[in-house]
């Protein structure tokens, strides 16, 4: 029986597609295979010994310590585009929000509650919640992945002049992005042409404070930020001040901010990205059937810190082995094999990071114990796996 732990509410549409003749699921669970999880914050030291892999139903991975489940041979999968549609949506409605006034319209209708005139000084007072159409105006997309790919065609579709920054796009990206996003050179030239711009990419150490001072310095007067992405992508105190001096007229986030609360042109939403019944059906039935195909056959799609691996079955056992990606390891490996007569049938071997992860599958039907404490033994090996056999 495999076991799959969650630390979150997980949809039943993805945990329905475990058979429960196969595996055990629940919160509370002795030695894991598995977890499954959405933004719990997951330290080392609750992840048990017995854990092969941690699926997020979600594209970040913050509240995972990837680098420690990489030491451990953990195998760490996100769902890349799998809420895709549903931060798209949102960023739209930012966008719209930001430039039509809605929020302080509203805001202000909710406190006439005692006025008998509502419609004469709707009237009357409506002017002063003029804004601006999003047609013809240029938006900045950055970071073209699944999310930025999706609102800058929504956005070409809406009539607005998109520019794209992406020094790492994908050929898959490309391929489905309008053939009318602009390309754009550099983030100052983005900044000093676009009266929006929003924030689609992962947070890292290069990325981290992205948007400071000296890019608001480039800044396009009256500049709209939209980042539904990750918070530390902005500077908070930089877009503080921007807003203070009108460089930057609103900033909408998904990522609330103590030290923006109250402050006047600050739209936060609270993390609702990828909070529609959609999302978290289409997020849990990916990270499901990435664990599934990961436990039973050790393929991997979609690992932030293991290569991209697959091989069809074969009838006779199949190894699965990890190391780090040290000179003549594969050698090593294929020696052990081959010094216990076990013949190799297909193979794959696949490397990214500084991991590198093989796929074996050999002619006989069981690899013995002494042949895996042998390729454990091998320094650099971080994790092996049997399967079938």
């Amino acid at each position: 029986m495999i076991k799959i732990q969650t630390r979150n509410k997980i949809s039943p549409v993805g945990l329905d597609l475990f058979e429960r003749n196969e595996y055990e699921v629940a919160g509370e669970i002795s030695s894991p295979d598995a977890v499954l999880l959405r933004s719990y914050k997951l330290p080392e030291n609750e992840i048990d010994t017995t854990v092969k892999a941690i699926a997020r139903a979600g594209a970040g991975v913050n509240n995972i310590p990837v680098d420690a489940c990489t030491d451990r041979g953990i195998v760490v999968f996100n769902t890349p585009g799998a809420n895709a549609n549903g931060v798209k949506e949102l960023v739209i409605a930012g966008l719209l929000l930001s430039s039509r006034r809605i929020h302080e319209g509203m805001n202000w209708v909710s406190g006439q509650t005692a006025d008998e005139n509502l419609s004469k000084n709707v009237e009357k007072e409506k002017s002063s919640f003029a804004g601006s159409e999003i047609s013809g105006k240029n938006i900045g997309v950055i970071g073209l992945g699944a999310i930025g790919v999706l609102v800058a065609n929504a956005a070409v579709n809406l009539g607005m002049d998109v520019y794209g920054y992406d020094p790492f796009i994908t050929i898959t990206s490309a391929w489905n992005l309008s053939g009318r996003v602009k390309r754009t050179e550099s983030l100052d030239q983005l900044m000093a042409t676009c009266d929006y711009i929003t924030l689609h990419l992962p947070l890292i150490p290069d990325t981290k404070n992205l948007i400071n001072a000296e890019k608001l310095k480039a800044a396009k007067t009256g500049l709209r930020i939209l980042n539904f992405s990750r918070g530390g992508l902005v500077d908070t105190a930089a877009v503080k001040t921007a807003l203070n001096d009108e460089t930057v007229s609103h900033y909408v986030t998904d990522f609330p901010d103590p030290e923006l609360l109250g402050v006047k042109g600050v739209m936060s939403i609270p993390h609702l990205g990828a909070s529609t019944a959609e999302a978290e059906d289409n997020c849990a039935v990916m990270a499901a059937r990435q664990l599934q195909d990961f436990l039973e056959n050790g393929n991997i799609v979609n690992s932030v810190n293991f290569p991209a691996c697959s091989l069809e079955p074969a009838d006779g056992a199949r190894l699965i082995i990890a190391n780090k990606n040290n000179q003549n390891m594969l050698d090593r490996i294929l020696a052990v094999l081959a010094g216990e007569g076990l013949d190799i049938v297909d193979m794959v071997n696949k490397h990214n990071n500084g991991i590198a992860y093989s796929i074996i599958n050999l002619s006989a039907s069981h690899i013995s114990a002494e042949t895996m404490k042998q390729l454990n033994a091998i320094e650099a090996v971080v994790m092996t796996r049997q399967i079938g056999g």
